[in-house]
């Protein structure tokens, strides 16, 4: 009987084991906050992991902290639009290879009473260089995204010393791109987005677009592996078969295929060697 009773026991554990459900496989992504407040990944990421089985858990901060999770092995795979803060983490040894996936550009918005008087122009250079003198409300998002740094590299350009320049009228949120938004709302003030997150954004209030289409604007977003010999947790083979998928044909395609109101928000350009 107690034989027996082993037996049935056993059978029992065996029959549980067989019938419990086998363990979730994800990688862990850290990216911006562009790509998620746009609604991007909202869009992209089911279709990933309907067709692997894989899923993806997004850490969405500024491009600048995304490298930072993944320098701390924090991450499997880093998705951010910061060339140059790219090219470094590469040099550190902390990313495999960067891949470019996408683009979009840059926009200037600001109110429609436009005080800088800055509307229409393509030029981004001429109006910082307006909304320095004019000094009405700014926006920035100060928290090292790729935002920020486009931000900061395009006043440099225009000659704009901003630690000299800058008073009440310059705010740092430190921010992500959708709260500033709603910041920039709130003011009445100008501020840099990105083409995708601005389309999704609501709360616009009394903003439009002013400036756009000036070629400095343009926005490139890479992929990368964090390396697996610095940090032996990375899911080396889950991470690259995302990157895989994204810069495939069913990937590019499926970034083409996100829209807003009809108008494409990012550009998949993963055969250009050059981006």
């Amino acid at each position: 009987m107690v034989i027996t009773r082993r037996l049935l026991l056993g059978a029992i554990l065996l029959c549980v084991g067989l019938g419990a459900p086998s363990q979730e496989r994800f990688i862990t992504l850290a990216s911006t906050t562009s790509t998620e407040q746009s609604g991007l990944f909202g869009y992209l990421l089911p279709i990933y992991e309907k067709e692997t089985g894989i899923r993806v858990r997004v850490v969405a901060l500024g491009t600048g902290q995304a490298l930072d999770v993944g320098r701390r092995g924090d991450a499997d795979v880093v998705f951010v639009h910061a060339r140059e803060a790219e090219q470094k983490f590469l040099a550190e040894g902390q990313g495999v290879k960067r891949f470019p996936v996408m683009y979009n550009d840059f926009v200037l918005i600001g109110p429609k009473g436009d005080p800088a008087r800055i509307g229409g122009g393509k030029d981004i250079v001429d109006a910082l260089k307006k909304i320095q003198v004019a000094q009405p409300p700014f926006v920035s998002r100060g928290d090292r995204s790729g935002t920020h740094m486009a931000e900061l590299a395009l006043w440099k350009t225009a000659g704009i010393d901003l630690d000299k320049s800058k008073g009440p009228w310059y705010r740092d949120t430190g921010q992500g791109i959708g709260p500033a938004l709603n910041t920039a709302a709130s003011m009445g003030a100008y501020i840099l987005a990105d083409r995708g997150t601005w389309l999704a954004f609501r709360n616009r209030g009394d903003l439009a677009t002013l400036v756009e289409g000036d070629k400095r604007l343009f926005n490139r977003y890479g992929v990368m592996l964090v390396n697996p010999v610095l940090h032996p947790n990375v899911k080396k083979a889950l991470g690259q078969q995302f990157i895989d998928w994204i810069i495939s044909a069913a990937g590019q395609k499926a970034i083409a295929g996100y829209t807003i109101n009809g108008e494409q928000l990012f550009h998949p350009n993963a055969g250009d060697s050059s981006a």
